[in-house]
């Protein structure tokens, strides 16, 4: 199941420890199948993690699957696989506790335990004396120890509980490094505190109790990433965090960012770079599976972190790219795009074509027509920036002399049925088209008039192109352009399909939604066919 010593790999370096199958979990409107967590853990294993926290056992019953499976499924080739748990119960012995009992059950080779040290949470929460929950601790780590286990400790509410009760809180601390925790985790659980406290805490608790520390913080003030790179700076030796800084509330550490901060920016030998390359699919693999949007501004992995829009940018990095970018985008496994809008120069439509493989350098006369028609377009309401493939399809029609034409449109329309009985509104489809030499017709039903033609112009497309079966709509947005015509208003649509491996974006504009949706759900399959080789049939 696991790697058998990953944890050593850099016992003299940082560790990385991954707790987004746990804590990433309990973010609003994430919710993961034992089948999506043994997904992620694989990716997080192509990344490189040294631990991969993967719930709590015998408090969650998909988590204690999750350790079955797992322990039958997952083939860990670096990471260590760790279980999740409380310390034992108050007023009762650790070898007695259930839930102890299952954190052993899990069979995993690290268990990280969560206990509190603040004060007012032991008396409050735990209902019992602060020397009970320093033996709590004590008890919990001594046992898992002799069974056999290595033991993480997470300090809940640590930083807040330090400045109630300084002696206290260094004091769960030494019990549980005396007992034999490996690393006692620093948790910032309320997520309040700025680099300056973070690096002081540390600093202190580590010259106080000479404990191996760890760092885990949440982001509701906009700091967990800058608060996990000042406690390394104070002297902690794992971060913890969670792929895209997922979590409760404003989320955890983004441990994409932690970790390209510390490899690219410190030169720290958190992660071999080959794997840290890996970063960008990972993240956005990740992304498919817990069915949340990718970020497009997240640092390093997202598709606009190395995105240029200005013409002064653009003529800059086309003499050297570096000028306007922090790191290599290919150290994350990211790419440079060049943004095509009306400030486009003729640099930023060359770069543009150089990235979509046209050489324009000498092809003044479809540089000025690509210029003249973006700008003439992006007038009219389309946006170019975030539809590349639309860009993309303008392009190869300015270069060819001819429009990527794979099917001839004969007509569509779409009709919308509400049924006052019944108070569901149900939308039907029909779409007509030439296709690999035959006319078909199709109709599709929806609850809407978009997802209504996506289903008819995809059965009328698959009997000529089969390659359609492993694409589908993932993003669907609208805007009024110029909302003071009311419900006359010019729309604009955005569309983004994938295939399963990566994704990419169209857009539409007219007079009405339906006709808007249309022309980019055209262009989206069209592109989509275009970039797997399809020809005309």
């Amino acid at each position: 199941m696991n790697a058998s010593t990953a944890s050593t790999s850099r016992a003299a370096g940082i560790e990385v420890y991954d707790t987004t199958l746990r804590d990433g979990a309990q973010q609003e409107g994430l919710s993961l199948s034992v089948g999506d967590k043994l997904a992620i853990a694989g990716h997080l294993d192509d990344l490189g993690v040294d631990y991969i926290e993967g719930g709590w056992p015998g408090a969650i019953p998909k988590d204690t699957e999750f350790f079955h499976r797992a322990a039958q499924e997952l083939t860990l080739r670096h990471a260590v696989l760790t279980a999740f748990g409380a310390t034992r119960r108050p007023d009762r012995r650790a070898d007695d506790d259930p839930q102890v009992r299952a954190l052993l059950d899990s069979q995993a080779a690290v268990v990280t335990l969560v206990a509190k040290s603040h004060p007012r949470h032991v008396e409050s929460a735990l209902r019992t004396t602060l020397a009970e929950n320093l033996a709590m601790v004590r008890d919990t780590v001594r046992l898992l120890r002799q069974e056999g286990r290595r033991v993480v400790l997470d300090a809940e509410h640590f930083f807040d509980g330090y400045r109630a009760d300084r002696t206290y809180a260094l004091e769960v601390v030494r019990a549980a490094a005396e007992a034999g925790a490996e690393v006692v985790a620093l948790c910032d659980t309320n997520g309040g505190m700025l680099p300056a406290d973070v690096a002081g805490a540390v600093a202190d608790v580590l010259e106080t109790t000479g404990a191996r520390l760890g760092i885990h913080c949440h982001n509701d003030t906009g700091c967990a990433v800058a608060n996990t790179l000042a406690a390394v700076d104070a002297g902690a030796t794992q971060v913890q965090g969670t792929l895209n800084g997922y979590g409760e509330r404003t989320g955890n550490a983004d441990l994409l960012t932690v970790v390209a901060d510390l490899v690219l920016k410190q030169g720290r030998p958190v992660l071999d770079p080959t794997r840290l390359r890996e970063a960008t699919r990972v993240a956005h693999a990740v992304s498919e599976i817990t069915n949340v949007p990718p970020y497009s501004r997240q640092p390093y992995v997202g598709a606009s972190a190395f995105a240029h829009k200005a013409g002064l940018h653009a003529s800059a990095i086309r003499v050297d790219p570096d000028l306007y970018q922090h790191v290599d985008p290919g150290a994350v496994g990211n790419d440079m795009r060049m943004l095509v809008s009306d400030m486009a120069g003729r640099a930023s439509i060359e770069l543009k074509g150089r990235e979509l493989g046209y050489d324009l350098a000498g092809e003044p006369e479809v540089l000025s027509r690509v210029i003249a028609r973006v700008k003439a377009l992006e007038a009219a309401g389309y946006t170019f920036e975030a539809a590349d493939a639309s860009f993309e399809l303008l392009l190869r029609e300015e270069v060819e002399g001819a429009r990527a034409a794979l099917f001839d449109v004969e007509s569509w329309r779409v009709i919308t049925d509400y049924r006052e009985a019944d108070r569901d509104a149900r939308s039907e489809a029909t779409v007509k088209l030439h296709a690999a030499g035959r006319r078909h017709v199709a109709t599709g039903e929806g609850n809407g008039p978009v997802n209504a033609l996506d289903q008819a112009l995809r059965q009328a497309l698959l009997p000529a192109y089969p390659e359609l079966e492993r694409m589908e709509l993932i993003d669907f947005k609208v805007r009024i352009l110029d909302a003071a015509h009311g419900t006359d208003a010019v729309t604009r649509v955005l569309i983004e399909t994938t295939d399963g491996q990566t994704s990419w974006q169209t857009v539409g504009v007219g007079p009405n939604v339906v006709e808007a949706s249309w022309e980019a759900l055209v262009d989206g399959a069209v592109y989509g066919l275009l970039r797997q080789g399809v020809q005309r049939r």
